[in-house]
């Protein structure tokens, strides 16, 4: 049987929550089912965003609401003891739009739908923002918004052409004030005619029936996606990066009430480090920069010290030691192959310098001067997850699942052969 259209309620009243429906298909797909209802508030994921979520609870026969018919089928107690029935996740196709739950629901059963409100408006929030800035590049720069994301943690904007920093912050600026000044938006469906005449953004041919969504000053777009009533809902908007993208910009924004949360988590640990190092807010990048130093110029005296060791170490090794092992801390990787060429060049073995520890892994460097040091790579490779490659000379690389002492047994095995 042909599937009807679903009724888009959501295109009617973007800020309604629940509505009722009846079943018109329930079919299996791997582990949950896919039904589809005569109407709903469910926006499915399409125009860049998420879809909304929410649960969808069935009917008691003794339910009153708009439409209800005593005839239709009802799903069986169980099901209706069980309570509200999730919905995970919205999809739609040729205007049907396909809802996933994990239990079957029998057709013709009247349910009672109500999408996660909270969900809802904070994509309201980041989506109708995304217009403002879109249009608003589009009106100062003329490029075009060639792809949006907007999911549960970030919203993305890839723009036709290069901006820089200033360009940015002026955006910026331009959609918080529009935000402020509180600017009403139209959503409306234009005749043939009409949308001729209508200058609107689009990132595709769009067949049928147009939806605009219409800020005035500001941005007309075709959008089939919910939005705030009056762009002072938004908030807030603050870019939170751009980088160049194929040989456009990429722009990451965040809006509204997840813009509070990122300015909450970001004041408090702002206090946090105010308190640590005792200084006002303004004064603390400085005293990070000030650390940095000192740690710079700690770590360079600490690598001259594990040099001057290291060299130790090596002159304390017996002249007529044929292979050598040196277990190490830290230390650089010229600083180590260094070392091995000197330690190649006084004993006539294998000569390897490992540099970790037995949790979390070791870097080595292994050389033997007239041989083969892919050898001693080959025979770290059967003893643990050694990776590497090299020369006959020399060879190095890393090695998990190693400990200190396989590698001095390894060694004594080197003696004797």
């Amino acid at each position: 049987m042909e599937k009807k259209t679903t009724e888009k309620l959501y295109d009617e009243d973007a800020y309604a929550r629940e509505f009722a429906a009846r079943v018109e298909s329930c079919e299996p797909e791997g582990d949950s089912f896919l039904i589809t209802l005569d109407r709903t508030l469910f926006f499915p994921e399409a125009g860049g965003q998420t879809p909304d979520r929410g649960v969808v609870r069935v009917q008691p026969k003794d339910a009153s609401f708009e439409n209800f018919d005593k005839n239709v089928i009802y799903a069986s107690k169980e099901q209706m003891d069980d309570g509200p029935i999730p919905v995970t996740d919205v999809q739609i196709e040729d205007e049907i739009i396909y809802h996933r739950v994990p239990s079957a629901i029998a057709v013709g059963t009247e349910v009672c739908g109500c999408i996660d409100w909270d969900h809802r408006f904070d994509n309201m929030q980041q989506h109708s923002a995304e217009h403002i800035f879109s249009g608003t590049v589009h009106r100062l720069y003329g490029y075009e918004n060639v792809g949006f994301h907007l999911s549960d943690n970030t919203v993305t904007m890839d723009f036709s052409g290069s901006l820089d920093e200033e360009q940015i912050r002026n955006v910026e600026s331009i959609v918080n004030r529009a935000i402020y000044e509180n600017v009403e938006i139209d959503v409306s469906f234009p005749t043939k005619e009409e949308l001729a005449k209508t200058d609107f953004r689009s990132k595709k041919e769009i067949e049928g029936r147009v939806r605009l969504v219409t800020i005035p000053g500001y941005d007309v777009c075709a959008c089939c996606a919910p939005h705030v009533h009056r762009t002072g809902e938004i908030g807030i908007l603050k870019v939170q990066s751009f980088q160049r993208y194929k040989q456009g910009t990429r722009v990451q924004i965040i809006c509204g009430g997840r813009a509070l949360r990122l300015f909450s988590e970001e004041h408090d640990l702002m206090t946090k480090l105010s308190n640590d190092f005792s200084l006002p807010f303004e004064e603390i990048g400085g005293r990070i920069d000030d650390l940095k130093d000192e740690i710079y110029n700690l770590k360079g005296r600490l690598m001259e010290a594990d040099r001057k060791l290291s060299e130790i170490k090596r002159s304390m090794i017996p002249a007529d030691q044929k292979n050598v092992l040196l277990i190490e801390d830290d230390m650089d990787a010229l600083a180590m192959r260094k070392s091995v060429n000197e330690l190649t060049d006084r004993h006539p073995g294998y000569c390897g310098i490992f540099f970790g520890n037995d949790k979390d892994g070791y870097r080595f460097i292994v050389g033997i001067k007239d041989g083969d040091a892919r050898i001693a790579l080959s025979a770290l490779q059967k003893i643990c997850n050694a990776k590497g490659g090299g020369s006959p000379q020399m060879v190095q690389g890393s090695a998990d699942n190693l400990g200190a002492q396989q590698l001095r047994e390894l060694w004594e095995k080197f003696e004797k052969v």
